[in-house]
């Protein structure tokens, strides 16, 4: 069976517009959240997210070219771009039939869709549309100018399972290139949901945190005192390529993608399943196609969102899968710091996923002062601070609205 590995990494998150900023501060346990600058937020219940900071789309994209994209198509091409020269992927020889893009996004251009009708309402009803309007919007269109900016022209395809959808568009292109249909994939997602909209959608939903005196701190998984989760902004990259095609061009390999699963809990449209049921099969699936017990794996990136019952569920999945293992298996939730990045939020926990293989590091979950005491005595969960420890193994999860639930493993390679 032919092998997957990752050969390149881009990122663009609210601690770090580059891999090694977002590296070096998540090592270092910075938060990312703070007041709203993007509209005026004095009126939500929410006030504060987790945005970009110093973003200059023009260092990638001629400014021209950056206002036919929506702001979720901007951040997905510079974080690819980024991948794609870490990567040192020649496309000027490698068949580009051969090499694809597999997008994951939450929400698509809706930030272009809430300015457009703002306009159209604040207007008098002037049907006085962008001309690029729609195309902005669409969700597929930050694969579709990925794929044209760097002449892609293989498996071109959006995936959108919400807040899963990176971990599953990395599962597509592991079975792509393991039948022989790709040579490499631009993997990774990006969302721009921090709109006046989605804020509001989301408090109708009493999702968000609403800890607006101390928006640094909001996000706190596995916290007794969390009251919801930080929104975010930003892309996660990677570039999947088949194990012999890296090799013989002396690619630099990052990690092996080992195993990668996903299932569906048909429960409930935002609520993951208490039995945690779905999300153990699907860990379950992801060790048994990597072939790994669960003693084996070293860290675990836990979906971990700062919400009352979405934490929980999970962890308690966590707890059956590895029981008795599940003391010497660490575990963070690095959105304490980066916010929830919805279809962005694989991706980014991917790479926090692979740089802790690399570098004997793994980043901590931040915020939390005191665990719920619901929570399984047997987990061990990074609290705080990073901790040093040699990992061979790690488990990213993803589990999104609809009841999708995503999860990968990568490896160090072994030349063999």
């Amino acid at each position: 069976m032919r092998r997957v590995v990752v050969t390149g990494l881009g990122a663009l998150t609210p601690i770090g517009n580059k891999v090694e900023t977002f590296w070096k501060n998540a090592v270092a346990g910075k938060s990312g959240s703070a007041p709203i600058t993007r509209f005026d937020a004095s009126g939500f219940k929410t006030q504060f997210a987790c945005e970009l900071k110093g973003f200059d789309v023009t260092q990638v994209i001629d400014r021209k070219e950056a206002r036919k994209m929506d702001l979720y198509t901007q951040y997905g091409v510079c974080a690819s771009d980024e991948a794609i020269k870490d990567s040192g992927l020649d496309l000027d020889t490698i068949d580009p039939f051969k090499v694809g893009v597999l997008w994951g996004t939450g929400q698509g251009g809706f930030p272009t869709f809430e300015e457009e009708m703002k306009g159209y309402v604040n207007g008098g009803g002037s049907p006085r549309f962008n001309p690029f309007f729609m195309p902005k919007t669409l969700a597929n269109m930050a694969a579709g100018l990925i794929s044209m900016r760097f002449g892609l022209q293989g498996i071109v395809q959006t995936v959108a399972t919400a807040c899963a959808s990176t971990n599953s568009a990395i599962m597509d292109a592991v079975n792509y290139i393991r039948l022989g249909k790709a040579t490499a994939f631009v993997v990774g997602g990006s969302d721009a949901s921090i709109t006046e909209a989605t804020v509001g959608g989301f408090n109708a939903l009493k999702a968000l945190s609403t800890r607006n005196d101390f928006p640094d701190s909001a996000s706190r998984p596995f916290d007794a005192t969390r009251d919801g989760f930080v929104l975010g902004e930003g892309a996660g990259a990677l570039i999947l390529e088949e194990y012999e095609h890296a090799k013989a061009r002396g690619a630099k390999i990052y990690a092996e993608v080992l195993g990668a699963s996903g299932t569906a809990d048909a429960y409930h449209m935002t609520s993951s399943d208490p039995s945690g049921k779905g999300a153990i099969k699907a860990m379950e699936l992801a060790l048994e196609e990597a072939g790994l017990n669960p003693n084996d794996i070293d860290y675990l990136n836990a979906h971990a969102t700062s919400t009352p019952v979405g934490d929980l569920n999970e962890l308690g999945g966590i707890a059956a899968v590895f029981g008795d293992k599940a003391p010497n298996l660490h575990i963070s939730g690095t959105k304490s710091m980066t916010g929830h990045l919805l279809g962005a939020a694989g991706a980014v926990e991917a790479i926090l996923s692979i740089k802790a293989i690399n570098e004997g590091i793994i980043p901590p979950t931040i915020n939390t002062q005191k665990i719920d005491p619901k929570i399984p005595d047997s987990l061990n969960l990074v609290i705080r601070e990073a901790q040093r420890k040699e990992v061979k193994y790690t488990m990213s999860n993803s589990f999104g609205f609809g009841g999708h639930n995503a999860v990968v493993i990568f490896g160090g390679v072994v030349d063999c």
